[in-house]
């Protein structure tokens, strides 16, 4: 073989060199942009193991706290014409649902989404669901003996609660999420009617379900409405506090599961990676992982056996919702909330 002279190799052109020495297909230059809303914390040792297995670099996204889902969505909407999210890894399903509605989701049929029951599957596509949290009422045990502990999210309206109960302000993650399924199920008269009441009833509106949680651990409140999440956390902190999945009487709703999704952004720079790193998150392996972790994440996929410190939808009475019919609904009732909850 010819040897390459000096003069021979200044002419390649960038592409050609990049291919001789094959430096621009290296596993360190892939990589693939992750906007989640899942807490740092609990996603980048994932992260740190898909690039382990993959070569793929994950560059993640956050946002804060009390406007991640909206915050990291309304992001989205802003750069639709030059997408810079590959993978949009929410905590809720809603605001996946508003962007698949503005057509800024791209198909994917992952063969690892068949083994999720059908309710965590995009009919089209569009987006995959995996890892849920409950909707759960966390009760301080030294303030409230447990004849006594509240039963339904009803109880954040009633009057014996007034100025003792909590909840996350209703305009972001998944109280937001939360709120748009009791306006499809209820109805708009209904659910306003109830909001109404809760504000009325002097309920502590705090940042996010982390403080609320937070709140009633140390005392500040007597109980509140969270995520299992934030509520398993002070719970094996040994603070004074029992979960209670509410609304699991005759005729009542059941308690709420949201599932975490994953979307595939159209248009986004990265496709192939964005690909694989889908694959890898529905994995048996991750879903137990979240499941085991100090988030207690509750498994979807069936393979994978649910976590004792959390109740699940085989286990617990879990409300029937539609969630196309609450991103439907969720405009009206973000609108409605604004005004309520925004002071």
């Amino acid at each position: 073989m010819p040897r390459l002279h000096q003069g021979s190799f200044r002419a390649l052109t960038p592409g050609i060199l990049c291919l001789t020495l094959a430096g621009c297909w290296s596993s360190s230059d892939r990589e693939v942009v992750v906007y989640s809303a899942l807490d740092s914390q609990f996603s980048e040792p994932i992260f740190a193991d898909f690039t382990a297995a993959t070569g793929i670099d994950v560059r993640p996204k956050f946002d804060t706290e009390s406007t991640k889902t909206v915050g990291l969505t309304e992001a989205i909407l802003a750069e639709r014409q030059r997408p810079r999210c590959d993978v949009f890894w929410n905590n809720e399903i809603l605001n996946t649902l508003r962007l698949g509605r503005e057509g800024l989701l791209d198909v994917y049929h992952s063969p690892i989404a068949e083994q999720y029951p059908e309710m965590a599957r995009s009919p089209d596509g569009t987006w995959h669901g995996f890892a849920a949290r409950a909707r759960v009422l966390i009760v301080n045990t030294d303030l409230v003996p447990e004849t006594e502990r509240p039963r339904s999210i009803l109880d954040l309206a009633d009057a014996k609660w007034q100025g003792r109960a909590a909840m996350a302000k209703p305009l972001f993650g998944t109280t937001a999420s939360h709120a748009a399924c009791l306006f499809a199920a209820w109805g708009d008269e209904k659910a306003q009617a109830f909001f109404r009441k809760v504000k009325a009833n002097q309920t502590q509106i705090l940042s996010g379900n982390k403080q609320v949680a937070l709140a009633v651990g140390a005392g500040r409140a007597a109980f509140g409405l969270t995520d299992t999440d934030d509520a398993v956390i002070e719970l094996e902190k040994a603070a004074p506090v029992a979960i209670v999945y509410p609304d699991q009487g005759e005729g009542q709703l059941g308690t709420l599961f949201i599932p975490n999704t994953l979307a595939i952004i159209k248009g986004s720079p990265h496709a192939e990676e964005a690909r694989r790193l889908v694959d890898y998150l529905l994995s048996p392996a991750v879903e137990a992982k979240l499941a085991a972790g100090r988030s207690a994440q509750i498994p979807l996929n069936p393979a994978v056996k649910p976590d004792p410190r959390v109740e699940t939808p085989r286990t617990v009475k879990a409300m029937q919702v539609d969630f196309a019919a609450a991103a439907e609904k969720w405009d009206a009732a973000a609108e409605f909330l604004r005004d309520e909850f925004s002071q």
